[in-house]
């Protein structure tokens, strides 16, 4: 039995030395904005830290997503991970406080395959918003990020061999 999300997650990307957004990370809260709109009103969950700088990702993302209009009580911070995998542990915690099972995940189309299996052993249901690339985007860039992803899948492939699956006590 297929269930409606009851929540989205917008899983976060690179922050500009400067502290401003991506290119990658406006894609990705203008599609959950999108969803907010198309599916909800849904909460909408900014996952992540800060990874590259030194304001979270999610905080970019929240006050983004406030200058699009979705109101402050309709989102909510995760700033403590720093990876996917963290992601997923952070956002099970919330989603198991507030009773939700099944969320629908914001990323890039290349990585939505990844996370979603990493939400899935954390016991969660998920469905997936891919977000696309621009047709401005750098074609090397793109690249790299996709053979990131590749070499990230071969982490996450030996880790799920080697690691206790997480508690999945929902």
């Amino acid at each position: 039995m297929q269930t409606s999300p009851e929540a989205i997650v917008v899983l976060g990307a690179s922050v500009l030395p400067d502290g401003s957004p991506s290119a990658a990370l406006r894609r990705r809260v203008g599609v959950a904005v999108r969803c907010y709109n198309n599916k909800g009103p849904l909460p909408l969950i900014m996952s992540g830290g800060a990874v590259s700088h030194a304001i979270p990702e999610s905080h970019v993302m929240r006050d983004l997503a406030l200058a699009a209009g979705v109101p402050a009580e309709f989102i909510l911070v995760e700033d403590r991970s720093r990876s996917t995998w963290e992601n997923a542990h952070e956002v099970r915690l919330i989603a198991k406080e507030r009773g939700w099972s099944h969320l629908l995940l914001v990323s890039d189309r290349f990585h939505l395959p990844r996370a979603k299996d990493m939400f899935r052993r954390h016991g969660l249901t998920v469905s997936g918003a891919p977000v696309d690339r621009a047709p401005g985007d750098s074609r090397i860039a793109w690249a790299i990020a996709h053979g990131r992803e590749v070499l990230s899948w071969v982490k996450h492939a030996y880790l799920s061999l080697v690691l206790p699956p997480p508690d999945k006590d929902f």
